[in-house]
Parts: C-alpha cells; structure tokens; sequence
C-alpha cells in the first residue's frame, strides 16, 4: 500500500514539472520555428554591417588640363593641372551623399612673350605662367546606380600667379621698357577665386578606393576666367 501510494506521488510530481519546463522553453519563441528566437534576434543584432562602398575622411589627387576662357585665351597656351585635397562626406546614404573638401591646386602654361604682349597691346603678363590655388568645396552627387555617383561641387578660395623672373628685371626691363608703365598686377597680389561645376565618380569593387572625374569653371577676380578638367584618384579611409 505505502508502495503504491509512493508511485502515485511521484507520478503526480513529474506531471507538474513537465508542462513548467515546456513553458519555460516556449518563452524563447515558437518551437516550430516560426518566430525568431531571443537568442537568434541578439546575435543578428550583434552581426556586423557588411558593405561594398566607404564613405568618411579621404584623399584624393587631381591629374589633367586647364584652359583660360576670357582675356588670356590665345595668349595663355592650355597647360597641364595637378591637385591634391582631402575631405570627409558628411551625408552617407544609398542614393546620395555630400561632402566637404580642401585642396591645393597648381597650373602651369607656356604664353606669348612680353614683347609679342606689348605689340599686340595686352594682357600684359610675364609670359610663361604658373599658378597656385588653395581651395574649399562642397559637393553633392546623387547614384543612378550602386557603384556610379553624379555630382555638383562649388567653392571658393585664393589664387597667386608668382613672377618667374627678378622682381627688379620685371619692373625696370618688363614694365617700364617694354610695357611704358603698364602693369595690371596680375603677379602682384593674391585674387579672391570662385568655381563650380560637375563630377562623376566611380567606385571600385576595391572598396576604399574611387576613380572619376571634375570639370571646374573657375574665376579669379583681377585674374581670368578659366576652368580646370582633371581626373582623380581617392582613397577613403
């Protein structure tokens, strides 16, 4: 009897625990697996985000042409045009991004001789031409695909267009001989400097590097009007 009553017991018992623990398992989702699990959601929250494309701070060099348009065209030759800025995009989304840049910028122009200048009554500069901007831009590009960018860039800085000869040379032998006093001073101060213009950009599948290009209309005031088509490299880190 006692044997008996003992195994009712014990059956009793085990009946009570068996329902609590399928509860307790059942707070953890659908066994069926039709709710994600606690467990599951945690680590796909911890998985880190994978992506193809870097935006952030970066660098980046300009190689190509520059032209001038306005009264040193046909006396100032196309030359050749180098660069080097960096940045940081401040707007990182799938379909557009912005970002702020600085740069340095330097051209360099064969031209007409002073002489032929002075025959020909202007513009008046030494020749041979170099020029060195410093920069700060804004850009904005929109991606009609993954990989492609669009964009519009404007900024504005400062121009100098240093003398390549002896400063006393070019005041005795340039401008009062050749020139009779003339001297704009396009070699003699700096020149407030705006641009703009369009980019594109392309972005490899080695993600922290980009390829593509700019084309920049620029004014110097007291300079010319110019622009500046380059290609560039940059590397974001």
């Amino acid at each position: 009897m006692k044997a008996s009553t003992s195994l009712l017991l014990a059956s009793l018992t085990l009946t009570a625990i068996v329902p609590c623990a399928a509860l307790a398992q059942d707070d953890y989702g659908d066994l069926d697996g039709d709710e994600p699990t606690k467990k599951t959601t945690t680590k796909q929250r911890k998985r880190p985000e994978v992506r193809e494309i870097t935006r952030g701070f970066y660098a980046k060099s300009n190689v190509g042409g520059s032209l001038y348009l306005g009264q040193f065209a046909g006396v100032v030759n196309p030359g050749t045009n180098v660069a080097l800025g960096v940045g940081q995009d401040f707007l990182d989304q799938e379909r557009q991004s912005a970002a702020w840049e600085v740069g340095f910028n330097q051209g360099i122009h064969n031209g007409m001789s002073y002489e032929e200048q002075a025959a020909q009554g202007g513009p008046f500069l030494q020749g041979d031409l170099r020029t060195y901007s410093f920069t700060a831009a804004v850009e904005y590009s929109f991606y009609p695909s993954r990989r492609l960018g669009l964009g519009l860039r404007a900024g504005g800085g400062i121009l100098f267009s240093p003398l390549l000869m002896e400063e006393a040379a070019f005041a005795e032998q340039v401008v009062a001989d050749a020139w009779g006093g003339n001297n704009p001073g396009y070699h003699d101060a700096p020149h407030p400097l705006g641009m703009g213009g369009p980019t594109v950009e392309y972005y490899t599948k080695l993600s922290h590097f980009s390829v593509g290009g700019e084309a920049d209309i620029f004014y110097a005031v007291g300079f010319d009007l110019g622009m500046n088509v380059t290609g560039f490299l940059k590397y974001t880190f």
